[in-house]
């Protein structure tokens, strides 16, 4: 029987489109939906994933492609998708919703609510039937329904407290805070360390990468050995480990068990991103090239998989494929063995594969008969243990990895989520911008740059940032993240290239957000400005799987200070810092990128002003971790004169001398050519 298409059949979102001939009556997030819900007196069905969602596949084949389900839906609901990733604005409204009614959350996210989008139910997953304590969607559907007939007012009232009380949330009582709440957080994050396997939970275990360039920083201020040993770990014990594809390269998205070997197996682009940046950081300080590989190996994953025609990036590559998660990236023992023939032996002890597999499915506990590939050592220490040369050994590994990849290129390829998200993207540029600057490359700058122009010539058109490209279309006006980290991917981009546009640009976005986002009166920023489609408007400081909005824009602030010495920034930080010191100084450790702007507000910061032909000199200043510095390019012609450096009028000059200045608390030191002694006073 052929299949109808729904609403979202004229959706350009991978996700809604793959609901598009599910029999339920789906709208997209719209007007119509809503006022369609209350002409036909019904509650809405909301239904918020995304594309990579493992078990946002499972509820769809179970309940969503059910006959039975979507009748009782279209009788009784108004039933309406959203990609997350598309709005994250709606999605953090009804998550935190979630939170509150459930104290967890996650996706696939569902919520029930009045035709005027005020919750009385949210919850996550739910199964087509009752099983065992999990209650069924047709059972919950059956029952909203029943209850919306006969006790509606209660149902009414109940959305209505849940809006009054997410109103109060968002007025958070101000208080002082002191540099105590940055060894707090280090307490924090010491007390929760897994020491023997490294992260900050026992399972499931998710990169958060703000929380290593956090320690980062704090053993670069305190010099406290243990904060680098947590990230040391940590970085090892996700590579070594199955989040890690070493076949293909890049992170999967977080791990479900204590030892980092049994992923969940979507790659999304923002985790490639923030571990890119620690790993570059972490080869900044300690020059292991265990870690630079792990940046150039992400590289090449990125650049040959998830890199677009225009420029920008894709956002994810699905969990599964023929209908199974990790069926992509996982192996039978006699599929390798067929591959390596006699190598199987040694390869059987360094990726600890078995012939009956070492997958178990999460969701059963049972072996798979298929294998993770995953190391307990690196290969340096693994050619001691195996007594075999350590040369030999990983000039084998490379072969093996070929081998390999050529023969998983024959499979049905996960599908890929192509929207190109600005925020993510951004994340990306910062990373890039990093990794070109440790590890002294120009292929990640000049990547950086390339995405710099794509986002700017296709996400900005002049007066606003926008939030989405696709197939050639933009849409979606920018929301905070999409603003805070595309300035972050400015100031990190200029201060590797001293090009003078990118810094103007990031003027222009800071400039921008603050007249589109910025709560004057009380300070923060909001998460969004798109007030109609909103029950609340949100102002998030937490810090999930990638840092809040709010977090890196008060490090943006504090850094565009000290670039421009414009008050305002300043002034604009501290009232960021001052409305939500409380939630700082609860939970330091779930704030970490807030943590970093704290220790720029806190200690001092070096204005290191570069004067003239200062390109061999900028690339090994770049090179060194000297993270309570700001990079400045000046003119030759004119003064070192602090309040008013205005750097981004001119790039650097080649054919002049290179002088450079070292400026903190509002004087310079004198110019000097010799940057070992430029470095001495960065640290001092």
């Amino acid at each position: 029987m052929e299949r109808k298409p729904n609403r979202l059949v004229y959706e350009k979102s991978p996700y809604l489109l793959a609901h598009a001939y599910n029999p339920v009556e789906w709208y997209p997030w719209c007007d119509e939906a809503f006022e369609k819900a209350k002409r036909d007196d019904k509650p809405v069905f909301l239904s918020i994933g995304y594309s990579s969602c493992h078990w946002c596949h499972v509820m769809e084949k179970e309940s969503f492609e059910d006959e039975a389900v979507a009748d009782i839906l279209n009788r009784h609901f108004i039933s309406i998708k959203v990609d997350r990733e598309e709005r994250p604005d709606i999605d953090a409204v009804y998550m935190e919703v979630c939170l509150l009614f459930n104290g967890n959350g996650g996706w696939p996210l569902t919520v029930i609510m009045t035709p005027d989008k005020k919750p009385f139910f949210a919850g996550t997953y739910f199964p087509k039937e009752t099983r065992g304590s999990r209650i069924g969607l047709k059972e919950i559907l059956l029952s909203v329904a029943k209850y919306w007939q006969e006790n509606r007012e209660d149902l009414l009232s109940r959305g209505q407290k849940v809006v009054e009380y997410l109103k109060t949330q968002s007025s958070p009582e101000l208080e002082n805070i002191e540099p105590s709440v940055i060894d707090r957080a280090f307490f924090e994050f010491k007390s929760r360390f897994d020491s023997q396997y490294g992260g900050f939970s026992i399972r499931p275990k998710f990169p958060s990468s703000q929380n290593l360039l956090f320690l980062m920083r704090y053993f670069y201020l305190k010099k406290d050995r243990e904060a680098l040993n947590m990230v040391e770990k940590t970085l090892q014990a996700i590579k070594l480990g199955g989040m890690y594809d070493h076949v293909g390269f890049g992170f999967h998205r977080y791990s479900t068990d204590r030892q980092w070997l049994l992923p969940h197996f979507e790659k999304m682009i923002y985790d490639q991103a923030t571990l890119m940046m620690a790993y570059a950081e972490c080869y900044q300080i300690t020059k292991d090239q265990f870690y630079k590989e792990a940046v150039e190996e992400t590289f090449q994953y990125l650049m040959r998989d998830m890199l677009s025609k225009e420029g920008g990036f894709y956002s994810s590559e699905d969990a599964d494929s023929e209908g199974d998660e990790g069926k992509f990236y996982t192996w039978e023992y006699k599929e390798i063995e067929n591959i390596l023939g006699e190598d199987i032996s040694l390869f059987t002890k360094v990726f600890n594969i078995k012939p009956e597999g070492n997958y178990f499915e999460e969701a059963t506990g049972e072996l798979t008969g298929r294998n993770i590939l995953y190391l307990k050592s690196d290969l340096q220490t693994l050619s001691k243990d195996l007594k075999v040369d350590f040369q030999e050994l990983n000039s084998k590994v490379t072969l093996w990895k070929k081998e390999l990849f050529e023969h998983r290129k024959k499979r049905v390829h996960p599908l890929k989520d192509d929207k190109i998200l600005t925020d993510w993207n951004s994340f990306m540029m910062v990373a890039l911008s990093k990794a070109g600057k440790s590890l002294k490359d120009s292929k990640f700058t000049d990547t950086a740059y390339n995405l710099f122009n794509f986002l700017k010539s296709r996400l900005f058109n002049g007066e606003k940032l926008y939030h989405l490209y696709k197939d050639g279309e933009t849409k979606i006006e920018g929301m905070l993240d999409d603003y805070a980290f595309l300035i972050w991917g400015c100031i990190e981009l200029y201060e590797a290239t001293g090009n003078p546009t990118i810094l103007e640009f990031a003027i222009t976005l800071q400039n921008l957000a603050n007249s589109l986002l910025y709560d004057s009166e009380e300070g923060g920023y909001y998460l969004s400005h798109h007030d109609k489609d909103l029950i609340v408007k949100l102002k998030p400081i937490f810090d999930g799987a990638y840092p809040s909005g709010n977090s890196v824009m008060i490090n943006n602030l504090i850094k565009l200070y000290h670039i421009t010495s414009n008050d305002s920034y300043y002034d604009r930080a501290l009232k960021c810092i001052r409305f939500f010191s409380s939630d700082l100084k609860r939970m330091p450790s779930y704030h970490s990128m807030s943590i970093i702007g704290l220790m720029l507000y806190f200690y001092p910061v070096a204005e290191v002003v570069l004067t003239g032909d200062c390109k061999d000199r900028l690339q090994s200043l770049n090179e060194k971790f000297l993270p309570q510095k700001v990079v400045l390019y000046k003119d030759p012609q004119s003064s070192c004169i602090l309040s008013k450096i205005a750097p981004y009028t001119e790039s650097i000059h080649i054919g002049e001398d290179c002088s450079i200045s070292v400026c903190k608390n509002f004087s310079c030191n004198l110019s000097t050519d010799n940057l070992n002694y430029a470095i001495r006073l960065i640290e001092e």
